[in-house]
C-alpha cells in the first residue's frame, strides 16, 4: 500500500505516536488463511442446512450465535495483541457497527419472507443464501472501496455525504414504509414458469415433462436485490472507521456469520426494537461527520482551501468512535425494550413487521 504523504497527516503522526504505523502489514498467507477458515465455516453451515432443512430451536440458535460472537471477539483480541490497540479498536468498532446494521436488515428479510409466505422450515435456507450473496457483494465493494481510498482521499467526501443522507432517511423515514417488489422481482414472476408451492424448498422441480421453478427463486431474487442495497449502505460506514481492507473484510464476515440463527433466536423480539433505526441514524451520522473531517484533514481538492489540508479539522480517535457506537446501541436497546408493545410504536417498524 502507498504511504500517506499529506503534510498535515505527517504532523499529526509526530504528535500522536499511536498513529505512526499508518497501515497494517498483512502478509498474503494471513489473508489466505483467514479467508479459507471463514469459507470452511460457511461451507459447513451450508452442508448442515442442505442435509436437514429445519427451524432451529432456541437452544441450537443460542449455541451458534454465542459461538460466532466468541469467534469475532477472539479475532479482535488477536488483532489487539499482535497489531496494537489502534487496529483492535478499529475492528471492534467496525464489527459492532456492521452487526447492528445486519440486525436492522433482518426486518427486511422478515417482510420479504412474510410477503412470499415462505414456510418456517425453509426460511433458514433463504437466510443462508442471503448471507452468501451479501458476502460476495460486499467483497466486491470492499475491493473497489479500498482501491479508491488508496488513490483518492476525496472519496471520503462522497462516503461521508452518503452516510449523512442515509442517516437522515432513517431518522425521518416515512411512517408508511412497506416492502414493494422491484422490477426484477416482478419480471421474474411474469417470465419464469412457476409452481404454486415450495416443493421442499427446491429452486426447480419436474412436474410431468415440464421443468418448473418454485416461488423460492423469486424469494432469492428479492433477497439478492435487498443485499445489494445493504452493501451500498454498510461499506462506506465501515471505511469511516478503518481503511484496512483486511479488517473491513473480517468485520463484515463476522457480522454476517450467525445471522440466520440470530433471526430465529430473536423472533418477535425484533418487533420490540422500535428505536433501532433511530440509533443507527445517530451512528451513521457520526461516522459521516468523521469521514468528512478525515477528508478535510487530508484535503487535496483544489477548490477547497486551495488544495491544502484544513488544519482545524479535528482527528476523532477510534476509542471515541467505539464509545459512541456502544453507548448509542445500549441506550437504543434499553429504551426500545422498556417501551411496552401495547404502547405507541414506531410506525415504520410496524409496517416492516406487518403489524396492524
Amino acid at each position: 500500500m502507498a504511504e500517506e504523504t499529506s503534510g498535515s497527516r505527517n504532523d499529526r503522526l509526530k504528535a500522536d505516536p499511536v498513529d505512526r504505523k499508518v497501515f497494517m502489514n498483512v502478509p498474503i498467507w494471513l489473508w489466505i488463511a483467514t479467508a479459507s477458515a471463514l469459507v470452511a465455516i460457511l461451507l459447513a453451515d451450508l452442508i448442515i442446512i442442505g442435509r436437514r432443512p429445519h427451524e432451529p430451536s432456541t437452544r441450537e440458535s443460542s449455541f451458534w450465535v454465542i459461538f460466532y460472537v466468541a469467534l469475532a471477539v477472539l479475532f479482535g483480541l488477536a488483532v489487539l495483541l499482535f497489531a496494537g490497540p489502534r487496529y483492535g479498536g478499529q475492528f471492534f468498532a467496525g464489527w459492532v457497527t456492521e452487526y447492528s446494521l445486519s440486525v436492522d436488515n433482518l426486518f427486511v428479510f422478515v417482510i420479504i419472507m412474510s410477503r412470499f409466505c415462505v414456510p418456517r422450515g425453509y426460511q433458514q435456507k433463504v437466510l443462508m443464501a442471503a448471507i452468501v450473496l451479501a458476502l460476495l457483494m460486499r467483497g466486491v465493494f470492499i475491493a473497489a472501496g479500498a482501491a479508491a481510498i488508496n488513490q483518492f482521499i476525496w472519496v471520503f467526501y462522497i462516503f461521508g455525504a452518503f452516510l449523512l443522507y442515509t442517516a437522515y432517511q432513517l431518522a425521518c423515514s416515512d411512517d408508511h414504509v412497506e416492502y414493494k417488489e422491484n422490477a426484477l422481482v416482478r419480471c421474474s414472476r411474469r417470465v419464469l414458469p412457476m409452481t404454486d408451492d415450495y416443493d421442499s424448498g427446491n429452486l426447480r422441480v419436474t412436474r410431468g415433462s415440464r421443468k418448473l421453478f418454485t416461488p423460492m427463486i423469486v424469494v432469492m431474487v428479492a433477497i439478492g436485490t435487498a443485499d445489494l442495497l445493504f452493501a451500498v449502505d454498510s461499506i462506506p460506514a465501515i471505511f469511516g472507521l478503518t481503511k484496512e481492507a483486511y479488517l473491513v473484510f473480517a468485520a463484515n464476515v463476522f457480522a454476517l456469520m450467525g445471522l440466520r440463527q440470530l433471526y430465529f433466536l430473536l423472533g418477535h423480539l425484533l418487533e420490540r426494537l422500535v428505536y433501532l433505526s433511530r440509533g443507527l441514524a445517530v451512528i451513521l451520522g457520526f461516522i459521516g461527520v468523521k469521514l468528512a473531517l478525515e477528508a478535510m484533514n487530508e484535503n487535496q481538492i483544489g477548490f477547497i482551501n486551495g488544495g491544502e489540508p484544513i488544519s482545524w479539522a479535528p482527528h476523532l480517535p477510534i476509542w471515541l468512535s467505539l464509545g459512541v457506537i456502544v453507548v448509542t446501541l445500549g441506550v437504543t436497546a434499553a429504551v426500545s425494550l422498556a417501551k411496552s408493545p401495547k404502547e405507541e410504536r414506531d410506525p415504520r417498524l410496524m409496517a416492516r413487521s406487518g403489524i396492524n
